[in-house]
C-alpha cells in the first residue's frame, strides 16, 4: 500500500469515526458548501441587478446574503489562519461559476469544453477541502514536490487528482 493510499484510509477511518459519535457529518458540509456557493452567486446577482437597474435596493440585499454566507461558512471553517477564510471562499466561488460556466458550454454542445470547466471546477472544490480539512500542510508547501500532498507522499498522480480522489473516498453526498 502506497502512503498516500495509508493517508486516504486513516482519513476514511478518522471520518467514519467521527461520524459515528455524530461530530462531524461531510455530507451535510458538503450540502453547506453548494448552498454558499449559491449564495456568493445571489451577491454577485445582486450586485449586477444594482449596477445594470441603478436601483441601490439591490445592493442593499448583498449586506443580507453575505452575513448567511458568513455564518455558514463559519460551521465549516472553524480554524484558520492568514487568509485562509477568504482563500476558501474564494475557491468555493470560483468552482461554482466554473460549473456555470460547463453548464453553458454542455447545452452549446461543446462537451469537452464542459468536461474541461468542470473538472476545474471539481478540482478548485477539492482544494478547498485540501486546505480545510488540513490535508495540505501548508508550513510543508514549499519543501515537497509540486504533486505532493504531503512530504511522505510519492505517488504520481497530479495534486489535483490526488485531492479529488480523496473527496471522493471521504463525502459521501448520499449519507442521510
Amino acid at each position: 500500500m502506497s502512503e498516500i493510499s495509508a493517508k486516504i484510509n486513516e482519513l476514511v477511518t478518522k471520518y467514519d469515526s467521527m461520524k459515528k459519535r455524530d461530530k462531524m457529518d461531510l455530507s451535510s458540509d458538503q450540502d453547506l458548501t453548494v448552498a454558499i456557493m449559491n449564495l456568493v452567486g445571489i451577491e454577485e446577482h445582486f450586485f449586477f441587478s444594482g449596477a445594470k437597474t441603478g436601483k441601490t435596493e439591490y445592493y442593499d440585499l448583498i449586506q443580507e446574503v453575505r452575513n448567511i454566507r458568513k455564518d455558514l461558512l463559519k460551521r465549516i471553517i472553524k480554524e484558520y489562519e492568514g487568509e485562509v477564510w477568504c482563500i476558501s471562499k474564494h475557491l468555493l466561488a470560483a468552482s461554482y461559476r466554473l460549473m456555470e460556466v460547463g453548464s453553458k458550454q454542455l447545452e452549446l454542445g461543446n462537451k469537452a469544453d464542459a468536461y474541461a470547466f468542470f473538472e476545474k471546477a471539481y478540482n478548485l472544490y477539492s482544494l478547498f477541502w485540501g486546505l480545510n480539512m488540513k490535508i495540505i500542510p501548508i508550513t510543508d508547501v514549499k519543501k515537497i514536490d509540486a504533486n505532493a500532498i504531503n512530504k511522505r507522499d510519492s505517488e504520481k498522480l497530479p495534486l489535483m487528482k490526488k485531492l479529488g480522489n480523496l473527496v471522493q473516498k471521504i463525502i459521501d453526498c448520499c449519507i442521510e
